[in-house]
């Protein structure tokens, strides 16, 4: 999936996208994107006919890219979170990307500047399972690894506010 938007690089454009009703629809929305229209029509004080017009250009716009389920994984029997910096050997940076699409413990991976070229999050049921994927990861280059103690402010949406 693309990090990018349809929207992104049209800032006049996106800037009348983000009005003020907008960007009040969009909290709601990220506060239970499930909310019924009447419902978020009567929250926002209009029409439901204006909340579904202004969600159809959002999403056609590219402001909202989709709607997706949240799950726990410590409640799944993946309580283990880390992330994994890698540092490719030569030539193997189309290998790592492919690994990291058919791997199921990798949960995000992003191509990030520096030294390191992936920035790697993985989910897993124990230590020694961190252990195999990191034996598998290193094949293809350097690995340093932190685990997830906390999560003090979780991932949240940007551009609100």
């Amino acid at each position: 999936m693309s990090t990018g938007t349809k929207a992104a690089g049209r800032c006049g454009v996106q800037s009348e996208i983000l009005d003020g009703l907008n960007r009040r629809l969009l909290r709601a929305l990220t506060d239970d994107p499930r909310a019924r229209t009447s419902d978020l029509a009567r929250r926002l004080g209009v029409s439901a006919p204006t909340v579904r017009e202004r969600v159809a250009r959002l999403e056609e716009s590219g402001v909202i890219r989709g709607y997706r389920l949240e799950l726990d994984p410590a409640a799944l029997g993946l309580p283990v979170a880390a992330w994994v910096r890698l540092k490719p050997g030569p030539g193997q940076i189309p290998r790592i990307v492919e690994l990291a699409e058919r791997t199921p413990e990798v949960v995000e991976c992003h191509r990030i500047s520096g030294e390191d070229c992936f920035l790697i999050r993985v989910q897993v049921p124990a230590i020694d399972a961190l252990e195999a994927l990191l034996d598998t990861l290193n094949v293809h280059g350097s690995t340093n690894s932190s685990f997830v103690v906390s999560t003090p402010v979780p991932p949240r949406p940007v551009g609100l506010d």
